[in-house]
């Protein structure tokens, strides 16, 4: 079952701060992005690729990492 969500984790069933920690943990260097998004804005796009709220995921997971780098150091 998927249920669709922004991009928080409290709008969800997974923790992004939890799994974004586990990446930078790991040393993880690779490329992460978020794998759809929702038409918003009244963006037309096809569904599920919506370009403004991938854009948002983006920055929302771009915070979490800087946060974890700098409350770590």
């Amino acid at each position: 079952k998927f249920d669709e969500a922004s991009h928080l984790s409290s709008d969800g069933s997974l923790d992004m701060v939890a799994i974004i920690k586990a990446l930078r943990d790991s040393g993880f260097d690779g490329i992460i992005r978020p794998d759809h998004g929702r038409q918003i804005w009244d963006e037309i796009s096809m569904p599920g690729y919506g370009l403004y709220d991938r854009a948002l995921g983006v920055a929302y997971m771009n915070g979490i990492w800087e946060t974890l780098e700098k409350v770590s150091n």
